[in-house]
């Protein structure tokens, strides 16, 4: 009788087990390895970044000089003009009430006020 409970309870243990590891949470990875000449190099992954890659292409998206326009128009200026585009800004002169204004936007995607 005990031999026989003995068994009963390893095939139950066992059956719990195997259920156990098969209900397991899949867990997504962004960690990658690559190996290349200096060596073997973890990668962690963006994947906003990686999704705006493949939805706008491998350009990197900054201030355009339309964007700083509709930017300073929704600011007050009105007749918004960029004067000035550079790698790190873009300037906006344009009037305002109290006369003429200019505003600076990184260049940056949404075109933040410095």
């Amino acid at each position: 009788m005990f031999k026989m409970a003995s068994k009963i309870g390893l095939a139950a243990a066992l059956s719990i087990t195997a259920c156990s590891v098969f209900a397991v949470p899949v867990v997504a990875q962004d960690v990658e390895l690559r190996i290349g000449p200096d060596g073997v190099r973890p990668v962690i992954r963006d994947r906003d970044r990686d999704r705006d890659r493949d939805r706008y292409g491998d350009r990197d998206r900054g201030c355009s000089p339309g964007e700083a326009r509709a930017a300073a128009r929704d600011e007050g200026l009105r007749r918004p003009e960029v004067v000035r585009a550079t790698s790190r800004s873009v300037t906006v002169e344009g009037m305002t009430r109290n006369g003429p204004d200019r505003i600076t936007f990184a260049n940056r995607r949404g075109c933040p006020i410095i």
